[in-house]
């Protein structure tokens, strides 16, 4: 019997009740080999795993983890409703906090909204001002490279200018 699991041992009884004999003139009793099922029944006892005999022992404290997890659920449930009565005294404290840090808020974006127009107006006035000095220098550099030009060969000139008259 050592091979067989413990479904298999089960299902072994299972069969050997079913296909047992009836005793007659007693409704659903039957015979059945008494050594053979006891030998069954040792075998099955023998091969129930730890794990199984580790919950019948968890089965047997359920009351206690039952009774401590309710009380554990009581103290919970009691702390909840006195957090929650001090929250609802402490609401309008908080509404009131909400209120201003929305007007904080929207005093702090008029603000930003303030400084980027700041901002934007300094930068367009700085960028016209450095488009004017540059176009200033653009001009001097163009006079003074048309006057070095002259300096450098005035016949050129010369030429340009009758080139121009004609």
């Amino acid at each position: 019997m050592n091979e067989h699991g413990i479904e298999e041992l089960i299902g072994t009884l299972y069969e050997m009740v079913q296909d047992a004999r009836s005793v007659p003139f007693s409704g659903d009793k039957c015979s059945i080999e008494r050594e053979r099922v006891l030998d069954l029944l040792d075998e099955i006892s023998n091969r129930l795993p730890g794990e199984l005999k580790q919950a019948k022992t968890i089965v047997d404290s359920r009351s206690e983890l039952i009774t401590n997890a309710k009380r554990e659920a009581e103290n919970i449930r009691k702390a909840a409703q006195a957090q929650a009565r001090q929250m609802v005294s402490q609401e309008s404290i908080y509404l009131e906090a909400k209120e201003q840090a929305n007007e904080m808020v929207r005093a702090a974006q008029e603000k930003i909204k303030e400084l980027k127009q700041v901002t934007n107006d300094y930068v367009d006035d700085s960028l016209r001002t450095t488009e004017e000095a540059v176009a200033q220098a653009l001009a001097e550099i163009r006079d003074s490279r048309s006057k070095f030009r002259a300096l450098v060969n005035p016949q050129a000139r010369n030429n340009s200018a009758i080139i121009e008259d004609v």
